[in-house]
């Protein structure tokens, strides 16, 4: 089982900058367990923590920007996106810095200093998004598209296309998260000159230089126009009759600039607030684009806030029937679990296949077979028993009982030919005994019924 991980370190960064130089502290602090990512400027008195959740961006062109209140501040995509791809998932950010969306205009530095300062395991679960179903989102205007697909682990493709003869189509894909440091990282953002004067006028770009920054020009103009340019912002002059990077230092690798556009849906995409099981196919994305996608992430996540365990019946059980007729005194008609498929230090996943032949569904009901909801509770409480007995020496020995039950609610019946998926959670560590566990039953993706339990383990006479 993947664990939670929180992280602890402190660097500086110096830029040259444009103009005149930037320095910029920062700090990843510890948070606890299922914390996420919080941003503080440290620079300006008074700001407010705040949450890096798709919800709160409220600004997306040239790097994204969260909001609270009259607050604002730039969600550092890059950071963020080497803090995901490390598996960090707690972790207070604290910045002092002028402007700190470009920083060193990539994720190398980040990835870097996590790697050096190494991270911190916790006492929990990592708590994916499974995507379960397609999510697009489209962009007529621009010809972008984000698509997340199903799949057992996190990749993705990225597609860029320009109007540009220096910059037109480029493709960069990531298979694997944990190649992230050594495949994409180091690249940096670009810029084309022409955008460059309007940058500067809305105050952006006040940490980028030709070392962490690609500079394209791509589109010819007057000499005199083109030193302009490049003098005002300590730029070599360039021979305005050759299109091509203005950078000395060579490209990183011949895609560059579409690894950065990756890097960049990556920190867009964490703002969901956790690590995804799924594949991302962005077509020529943008800050807008990738945080729309965020978007309906996380309403998808609210809107289904217990996702249902995978369930697939060629996988072989962790404990089959055999197993837990050793574990439980259970017998028939009162065994209700038929396998279990997962289990972890405070977690459990069982299953139950419902058949017209159960003997409670002569008298519950003859006409229109209903499985009890009582016997859902049992079955739930079966398999949290199982998680128990299996965290104790000799389970044989002992047996659970119930002490409590509360918050118990039904929102779909149970016939027969349906799938049960039981998911129990531990809500705190086993104390004198007791235990106390939140179950969930599932058919497919839908909660069929919910209840918390108290339990207590005695020993057999």
């Amino acid at each position: 089982m993947h664990k939670q991980k929180t992280i602890s370190t402190e660097f500086s960064l110096h830029g040259k900058g444009l103009h005149t130089g930037l320095n910029i502290h920062m700090r990843f602090l510890p948070a606890p367990e299922n914390y996420g990512y919080k941003i503080k400027r440290i620079d300006i008195e008074g700001e407010p923590v705040i949450d890096a959740l798709a919800e709160n961006v409220i600004y997306t062109q040239r790097g994204t920007v969260a909001g609270k209140d009259d607050v604002q501040v730039g969600t550092i995509e890059h950071a963020i996106a080497a803090l995901y791809a490390a598996e960090i998932d707690n972790c207070l950010i604290e910045v002092d810095a002028p402007e700190f969306p470009i920083l060193d205009g990539s994720a190398r530095f980040f990835s870097e200093a996590i790697e050096r300062a190494g991270s911190e395991e916790q006492n929990a679960p990592r708590d994916y998004y499974v995507v379960r179903h397609k999510i697009e989102v489209t962009d007529e205007k621009s010809g972008s598209s984000l698509v997340i697909l199903p799949d057992d682990k996190f990749s993705m493709n990225v597609l860029i296309s320009f109007n540009s003869p220096v910059l037109s189509n480029q493709y960069a894909s990531l298979t694997d998260i944990s190649r992230f440091t050594d495949e994409m990282a180091a690249s940096r953002t670009f810029v084309f000159v022409h955008e460059i004067e309007m940058l500067r006028k809305n105050n952006l770009i006040k940490g980028g230089d030709l070392d962490n920054a690609i500079v394209i020009y791509d589109r010819k103009m007057p000499q005199e126009e083109l030193d302009r340019l490049t003098d005002e912002f300590g730029l070599p002059h360039y021979d305005c009759n050759k299109l091509g990077y203005v950078n000395d230092k060579p490209l990183v690798c011949d895609n560059e600039p579409a690894r950065h556009k990756l890097i960049d849906v990556i920190g867009d995409i964490a703002l969901i607030g956790k690590p995804v099981k799924g594949h991302i196919i962005a077509t020529r994305p943008g800050h807008k684009i990738n945080n729309q996608l965020a978007r309906l992430i996380r309403r998808d996540i609210k809107m289904n806030e217990i996702q249902a365990p995978i369930f697939r019946s060629e996988d072989p059980p962790v404990m089959d029937i055999n197993r837990i007729r050793e574990l439980l005194p259970h017998r028939y008609p009162f065994l209700l679990v038929d396998r279990i498929i997962e289990i972890g230090g405070n977690h459990i996943v069982g299953i139950k296949n419902v058949t017209v032949n159960e003997p409670f569904f002569q008298g519950h009901f003859p006409q229109e077979p209903v499985m009890p909801g009582v016997l859902l509770v049992e079955a739930m409480a079966q398999t949290g028993g199982l998680l128990v007995l299996n965290s104790v020496d000799e389970p044989e020995r002992y047996s659970t009982y119930f002490m409590k039950i509360d918050g118990v609610k039904f929102r779909q019946k149970v016939i027969p030919g349906d799938t049960l998926i039981f998911r129990l959670e531990m809500l705190a560590p086993i104390r004198r005994s007791i235990s106390t566990m939140k179950g969930y039953v599932f058919i497919g993706e839908k909660i069929v019924c919910e209840a918390e339990f108290m339990a207590q383990i005695i020993k057999n006479k």
